[in-house]
């Protein structure tokens, strides 16, 4: 697959970047580069490998999972500019 520099003008229009006309042709040349090591990659055979979330297989520490903040509505709510009925009150946004 390859990218044209057309492709490059209109994924520059849907994200939003302003690339100048003279940028187009390196960036063509730079998402045909990504796209061709994406293809070296589709062509190797990974079925037996299990999916790693670290170099080094480990375990993350847990901790027990208990309450150890007890604030009532009235501790939470006594630094906020506004309060009514234990609830943050917010300026109203859409009409």
């Amino acid at each position: 697959m390859s990218v044209d520099q057309a492709t490059v003008r209109r994924i520059a229009h849907l994200a939003r970047i302003a690339v100048r006309e003279e940028e187009v042709a390196h960036l063509q040349q730079e998402l045909n580069a990504i796209l061709a090591f994406v293809e070296e990659l589709n062509a190797i055979d990974v079925a037996g490998v299990e999916p790693m979330t670290s170099v080094i297989p480990m375990r993350l520490p847990l901790r027990v999972d208990e309450v150890t903040d007890q604030a009532g509505p009235e501790k939470i709510t006594q630094n906020a500019p506004g309060a009514e009925d234990h609830f943050f009150t917010v300026p109203k946004v859409v009409e």
